[in-house]
């Protein structure tokens, strides 16, 4: 297989198609949506039987059961991926929207339109929900995409692939609107990276090693996450069942995604410390802590080494560090954090409002798991991707994020001076 030759006509037709793609009516858009949601409820089973084949070769391959979680597909789940899209065709259209319309005084009017970024590549690892995920909101934003899932989601990856195409046949959309690369050869990805002449942006979805590869080849601009080190920061105020609900929660949920707390700072004044450990252990938390925590909890903390500060396990392991304030919180989490999502459980209502102006990350919580940042729990329907960068777009990034503003002009013959 010549690699650029395959690569280069993928991206070339998804290029091609990208502008009918932005010019499709809303009502193409959203029916276009609406039988993906139709389809996947349609031919649930084959999906389900080709999972099945993906997580059978994981199982043989010794991968965890946090990392087959990430590729489980289930009824319940395919119902949940047929509503996310349900949810998107209902979005407001951001697509042809003037913002910051003004007069100058030459009489022009100025504003700003929001228009489709062209073609959005994604790179992702485990879950074969992206396919979806990501096919739906680039429809719905007028984009075209181009997608490049991991080895060990391939089998569901083309299934699904197989169920959007059959509905953009359904409106007479191009299926290279929405572009699987269905070869798992890994030489092709670097060749992918180099298609800036067809590609607007690339945004990988995956742990950390995959993003800085992302990041180290690409010739296009990406949007990343490095890697979720979330923290869940436990005032000596806070309420001891809500601190219970909300760190178990973030924790033990689905350990294996971005926004799950990898590390528990908790004031030394909060009188309910032991209770708290006690609770994550006995759900299997392995715990490693400071020479403090371990004493709170010695039967069940180990000492923790500076890795795992900086560590975003993926797993049911926490870092504990007992603090003594909110300030020393605060600066754990500059030194070690990624910029992806924390928390402050709090009954003082300014610890929790100097903790949201304090934090600098792409989303900070008062009294709420980290496991809310997520498109759809922000009412976006689903997410492409959560940035940490603060350029173009940050945090969760639904169709917003996949447009962009040009400037629109109107006069009536004004001429400069």
């Amino acid at each position: 297989m010549d690699r650029n030759h395959y690569i280069e006509g993928l991206c070339g037709a998804a290029k091609e198609t990208s502008r009918s793609v932005a010019r499709l009516s809303l009502n193409a858009r959203n029916n276009a949506l609406r039988s993906m949601a139709r389809r996947l409820r349609e031919e649930e089973d084959f999906i389900l039987a080709e999972n099945q084949r993906d997580i059978a070769e994981a199982e043989r391959s010794g991968q965890t059961k946090a990392f087959i979680d990430r590729l489980v597909l289930s009824n319940d789940r395919i119902e949940a991926m047929a509503r996310s899209i349900e949810d998107i065709a209902l979005l407001e259209d951001p697509i042809g929207r003037i913002e910051n319309m003004r007069t100058m005084p030459s009489g022009i009017r100025v504003g700003q339109m929001r228009v489709p970024l062209g073609v959005v590549c994604v790179i992702f690892e485990s879950r074969p929900n992206v396919t979806t995920d990501i096919a739906a909101l680039c429809v719905k934003s007028g984009n075209a995409c181009v997608l490049r899932g991991g080895r060990e989601s391939i089998r569901s990856n083309i299934a699904l692939h197989r169920v959007i195409a059959g509905a953009l046949d359904d409106i007479g959309i191009p299926r290279a609107a929405v572009t699987l690369i269905d070869k798992t050869d890994r030489e092709l990805v670097p060749v992918l990276l180099k298609m800036n002449r067809y590609i607007d942006i690339v945004i990988p979805r995956g742990g950390e090693s995959l993003i800085q590869a992302v990041v180290r080849d690409s010739t296009i601009p990406v949007i990343k996450h490095d890697k979720g080190v979330c923290h869940t920061y436990v005032d000596k105020s806070a309420d001891a069942q809500m601190a219970m609900d909300i760190c178990v929660n973030a924790k033990v949920q689905r350990p294996g995604v971005c926004n799950a707390m990898e590390t528990l700072l908790i004031h030394r004044e909060f009188p309910y410390a032991r209770g708290l450990l006690a609770a994550l252990a006995e759900r299997g938390v392995e715990l490693r802590g400071c020479a403090e925590s371990a004493a709170i909890f010695p039967e069940k903390v180990k000492p923790a080494s500076e890795d795992d500060w900086y560590a975003e396990y993926l797993d049911l392991v926490l870092a504990v560090r007992v603090v003594g304030g909110m300030d020393e919180a605060i600066a754990h989490i500059e030194r070690y954090g990624s910029g992806h999502s924390e928390a402050i459980l709090t009954a003082d209502y300014a610890a929790a409002e100097g903790f949201l102006s304090m934090v600098d990350s792409a989303a900070v919580f008062v009294n709420a798991s980290t496991r809310f940042h997520d498109g759809g729990e922000f009412g976006l329907g689903a997410e492409v991707g959560i940035s940490t960068q603060k350029l173009h777009a940050r945090g969760t990034m639904g169709i917003g994020g996949l447009t962009c503003l040009k400037y629109v002009v109107y006069g009536n013959g004004q001429v400069r001076s």
